[in-house]
């Protein structure tokens, strides 16, 4: 799908892509319709060449935030040390793009790594690794919740067991993110978006951002219950926007887990079709957080899958076509770089 560029100047962060080299396992993955196989072969390398050339495509993307995907971890390091390794390789990303020599773009301008804070408070040191490996980039880590009893919803990707956000170990181990000044994303799906909200009451003084508008399901057992489901989860995401310490990411719709109709690698449907589509989730959550608390995602090259990179911020151009100039301002660019402390962007 081509199409003109809407607002071509207007500034752009994006604050939520991956990078991983999947091609020499690509074997290892079976041939299957789920998620997680249809993610993968659909998009095998995703580096600084793929980035740039999504980025380059006509808006104008200022800056992007590196979020972990458990690729390039360090092989012979003890398995909590591993992680540390995906900061260090995404740190030089991010110095070749500062370099200047590819252009404006600041790729990997913030980086969220991961740390397993089931560890206690032995996560600290993991934490402390990352900062120094981030060379002033690294802002904080992803430790992904998503969970759900229908084991088809998440296949390969359900490490997470239940209720671990309430965990009173991974709690200790979340408590050493205020103490080093690092923020919090939060991966979960749509029926937990509660426990969210129950970690960010109990640590009010640490930043929490909700990836993916939490994770609206479509598949499997969810198949076919989007409209039965929305009001559950509008209810969800009104209750998480009362915690002051909590932001939202407004994408992530592109996913096969979501299972939108009329999406997919074949389809490619064009912005307007996506934003009519999308509109009740992504203006439910600015509504619910406000501008200043919403920030726009590609989650790239998750949601490849389902739409091209410049169609899909024309689709959340039209979306925030109402807002006020200062509005659009946050949702594009500067509630992400507050967010993420961003402060060397020119927004």
């Amino acid at each position: 799908m081509i199409e003109d560029i809407l607002e071509p100047t207007l500034p752009i962060v994006d604050p939520h892509h991956h990078l991983w080299d999947f091609q020499p396992v690509l074997g290892m993955i079976p041939e299957t319709a789920h998620a997680f196989g249809a993610i993968v072969k659909n998009s095998p390398r995703y580096l600084l060449d793929e980035l740039r050339a999504d980025t380059l495509s006509g808006h104008n993307i200022i800056g992007t935030v590196f979020v972990e995907c458990g690729a390039f971890y360090r092989a012979d390091a003890p398995t909590h040390l591993k992680p540390i390794g995906e900061v260090e390789f995404v740190n030089g990303i991010a110095a070749q793009s500062a370099s200047g020599i590819y252009g404006q773009l600041r790729a990997c301008a913030g980086i969220v790594g991961h740390a397993d804070l089931t560890r206690g408070d032995a996560a600290a040191m993991v934490l402390e690794s990352e900062i120094a490996a981030g060379n002033g980039r690294f802002r904080g880590i992803r430790h992904i919740g998503a969970n759900d009893p229908d084991p088809l919803v998440l296949g390969p990707l359900a490490h997470a067991p239940a209720g671990l956000y309430g965990d009173p170990v991974f709690r200790e181990g979340f408590a050493q993110l205020g103490r080093l000044g690092l923020s919090f994303d939060a991966w979960v799906l749509e029926p937990q978006i509660g426990e969210v909200a129950d970690l960010a009451r109990a640590f009010p003084d640490t930043a929490i951002v909700l990836d993916h508008v939490g994770t609206p399901l479509g598949l499997s057992s969810y198949a076919g219950r989007h409209a039965e489901r929305f009001d559950i989860w509008r209810d969800a995401i009104r209750d998480l926007a009362s915690c002051p310490n909590v932001m939202v990411k407004l994408g992530g719709l592109a996913m096969p887990f979501c299972a939108f109709p009329g999406l997919g690698p074949e389809a490619r449907p064009a912005s307007a079709v996506l934003a009519d589509l999308w509109r009740p989730y992504i203006e439910t959550c600015i509504e619910a957080f406000g501008a200043d608390r919403a920030m726009f995602e590609s989650n790239y090259p998750v949601d490849k899958w389902g739409v091209d990179y410049a169609v899909l911020w024309n689709s959340f151009k039209r979306l925030a076509a109402g807002a006020s100039t200062g509005e659009r301002r946050d949702l594009f660019a500067g509630s992400a770089a507050r967010f993420y402390r961003l402060d060397g962007l020119a927004i």
